[in-house]
Parts: structure tokens; C-alpha cells; sequence
């Protein structure tokens, strides 16, 4: 028997680079283009969380979901900037304040 956690892959939309936009404004629209990442990352923390770890890095949910993606989608990788995990860290902590002993954040270095 496996136990698998499911979410809902859908294919990633990726829109023109623009770099006069700060890592939050990026970070806004890829959210608005792509909100099934944050469900899937909201999903893999709870379940973590529920099952009795203390602590989670959303980094550690960002390889879970590049590899579930990986596994679901033929030929197409998942690509998001790494400089979104701070953004989605806080989203978390944003709509589950009772995770803020589980998720560690730091202060922003840019915007």
C-alpha cells in the first residue's frame, strides 16, 4: 500500500521576463498564474505537520513538488525561481499564524 499525498499538477504558466519587477512583483503574478502551487505546497506542509514533525522546510516541499510534477507531466519540468520560497514561506505563515513555530523565515534581503 502506498501512501500518497494528492494534489492537483496543472502545467505552469510562465510569463515574459520583465526585469524592472522586483522578486515580489515576480513572485505576485507566478502566484496568480500558478495558484495550484501554493495548494500543493499548503497541502505537503499540513501533512507533514499532522504527522507529528515539528518543523518543515519549504524548500524540502518545493523538491517534493518538483518531483511529483516530474513523475505526472511528460517532458516538462518544474521551474519556479528559488527566490520564491521566502515568498511562499510567508504566504504559508500568513494564512496558518499556528505555523509559525514549524517555518522558519528570515528577514528580506531585497524585494
Amino acid at each position: 500500500m502506498t501512501d500518497q499525498l494528492a494534489f492537483d499538477l496543472a502545467p505552469l504558466v510562465h510569463a515574459e521576463p520583465d526585469s524592472t519587477l522586483t522578486i515580489q512583483q515576480r513572485f505576485e503574478r507566478f502566484h496568480a498564474d500558478n495558484p495550484w502551487v501554493y495548494s500543493a505546497l499548503e497541502s505537503l506542509t499540513a501533512d507533514w505537520l499532522t504527522r507529528g514533525h515539528r518543523r518543515v522546510g519549504i524548500k524540502q516541499m518545493f523538491e517534493v513538488v518538483r518531483w511529483q510534477y516530474g513523475r505526472s507531466t511528460s517532458g516538462d519540468s518544474f521551474k519556479v525561481n528559488n527566490d520564491f520560497t521566502s515568498r511562499y514561506a510567508r504566504a504559508l505563515l500568513d494564512a496558518h499564524p499556528e505555523w509559525a513555530d514549524a517555518i522558519e523565515v528570515r528577514e528580506l534581503r531585497a524585494a
